[in-house]
Formats: structure tokens, sequence, C-alpha cells
């Protein structure tokens, strides 16, 4: 007897974060860079993010995940999952996740990225103090 190992796969990124999401039939288990996601992520504000796209598509115990992520800060990093989880939900077969994945807003790669800092200034936008005496 040959066993199928059904297997979905997206790709996430966000701000400098990139994340490989692969998606397996199971009983829910998260791992994010071989560790389980309580131990990756501390605050529960990244945990949510991790899990809103099954929440919003009602899989939450359906899939094991494995995530590889790569890059950038936490937030960043819990973006990108999610934007991963998106795309690899769009490929289950027999069932349609887009409308409710688009509606949310979870398709949608998030473009802003930090803008760079010029040379005589302290910041990016920000300039040093005028004088005219």
């Amino acid at each position: 007897m040959a066993l199928t190992k059904t297997q979905y796969y997206g790709t996430g990124r966000r701000k400098r974060s990139v994340a490989r999401v692969y998606l397996r039939p199971g009983k829910g288990i998260i791992r994010i860079n071989n560790k389980p996601l309580d131990e990756y992520f501390g605050d529960n504000a990244q945990r949510f993010l991790v899990r809103q796209a099954l929440e919003a598509t009602e899989t939450t115990g359906q899939f094991d995940m494995v995530v590889n992520v790569m890059g950038g800060g936490v937030n960043g990093q819990a973006g990108a999952i999610r934007h991963g989880v998106s795309r690899a939900l769009l490929q289950v077969p027999a069932v349609q996740y887009r409308d409710v994945l688009k509606k949310a807003g979870f398709l949608t790669r998030d473009a802003r990225e930090v803008e760079r800092k010029k040379y005589g200034q302290p910041k990016a936008r920000r300039r040093f103090q005028f004088s005219k005496r």
C-alpha cells in the first residue's frame, strides 16, 4: 500500500520577512523553524496573526503547519506566515477559500517597506532644527 503525502505550499512575504508554509492534513500542530508556535512567538498578537487565516476559513484543527521563516522582526514574520498560510489554503482542492481570504485581505501582499535614511538628515524624513540666526 502506497502512502500519499498530501501537502500544500505557500510563500508569504511581509517587510523583510519571507515565510515558506507547508500545510498537511493533521490535527492542527503548528511548528515554526522547528519550534512550537507558543515557543517561537512569545506575544499573543503574533500567535493570533499566524492562526488568523485558518480561523477565517474554519480549518483550525484540520491541518498541521510546518513553517520556515527568515528575515525581519517578529511582527513581519507573523504577517509573512499569515500570507503564506492564505496562499497555501488556495491550493486545497474541492473547497473554495478564495472569497473568504480575499475579503479579509489576507491574499494581498502588504508592500509597505521602511523608507531609507537620507544623508544630511538624522532619519528618513526628520530634518535638523533650522535656525535663522
